[in-house]
């Protein structure tokens, strides 16, 4: 297993980290006892760095998770998050904060997790977030309730506006689908920023929420029909080939170094090592760079996310 540095927090994060929405039966029905064997085994594997939510599975996530890692949770490095709890249920203010983090403890049956994260914060009033629930945050670290704390979004644009706005020290940030097969935009907007401030960078959905897979995306998908198209004959690029789209994506993903870690959903054993499988494999540079000229007419493609004024 390779491990990155994570900024300036003297953590190292394992290059795979394990997105444990799974275990809220968010994309399909699991068997719990099986995701928990998944959880014990990535810990064996090498896997460090485990990532959850209240709004997984309304509390699901953090309840299984908390029950798998009994007895290994000395051995891993645990985030939650606060501020968003159902699909249309927000709530950034420090009161929430506060008592967001006793529930989610409980859940996870601990006493502090590592990385604390004010989740999707494009639904919610971005300078509260950076004046309020920042600084709420800042004061759980103090308190040793949680060792780091960061901040979680879609649009890059709302990222970038809480860390002009906050006055608190921030150690991290978390996007998704922006570091994937078309579209590199984290690294390229946060870089020199998380060079700059020792900043962590986590990238979550390699896959861009089931785009970059052979069967292609849900309906529900929110992807330009642009994109949704160079997907699919990425797709049956690569079925030609003998490859999947998905592998390649997860290889792709996690080559760059900037990034420290990129979560990605594991659910059972099985899914697990196909995640383990990618950064060992050797990539074709070939077939990637055939993949990347397929996507270059959308690259960086995105959509709405959140308040329209935070896109």
């Amino acid at each position: 297993m390779e491990y990155r540095e994570f900024g300036r927090t003297g953590l190292r994060l394992s290059v795979i980290g394990f997105g444990a929405a799974t275990l809220g039966h968010v994309f399909r029905k699991i068997d719990e006892a099986e995701g928990k064997r998944a959880v014990a085994a990535a810990v064996d594997r090498g896997i460090n760095f485990f990532d959850t939510a209240p709004f997984y599975g309304l509390t699901r996530s953090e309840t299984v998770l908390g029950e798998a890692l009994k007895g290994r949770r000395h051995k891993i490095i645990l985030s939650t998050k606060l501020g968003r709890y159902d699909f249309a249920d927000f709530d950034f203010s420090p009161a929430r904060v506060r008592t967001s983090i006793e529930e989610s403890l409980r859940r996870l049956q601990t006493d502090y997790v590592d990385l604390l994260i004010a989740h999707d914060v494009e639904f919610g009033d971005l300078r509260q977030v950076a004046e309020e629930t920042i600084p709420a945050m800042q004061e759980l670290k103090r308190q040793g309730k949680c060792r780091f704390i960061g901040f979680s979004g879609y649009p890059l644009k709302a990222l970038t506006q809480v860390l002009e706005i906050a006055k608190s020290e921030i150690d991290f940030v978390l996007s998704y689908c922006h570091s994937c097969l078309y579209n590199t935009a984290l690294v390229e907007t946060f870089g020199p920023e998380a060079r700059a401030r020792g900043l962590g960078l986590i990238n979550a959905s390699p896959l861009a929420m089931g785009l970059l897979t052979q069967d292609g995306p849900p309906d529900w998908h929110p992807a330009p029909q642009e994109l949704k198209d160079a997907a699919r004959k990425a797709a049956e690029l690569c079925g030609k080939r003998g490859a999947e789209l998905s592998f390649i994506g997860l290889q792709f993903a996690m080559s760059n170094e900037m990034i420290s870690t990129t979560l990605s959903g594991i659910g059972n054993r099985e899914q697990l090592e196909k995640n383990l499988a990618a950064p060992a494999a050797s990539m074709d540079e070939e077939l990637l760079k055939q993949i990347r000229e397929i996507f270059e007419p959308v690259r960086n493609a995105t959509w709405p996310s959140g308040l329209p004024e935070n896109n």
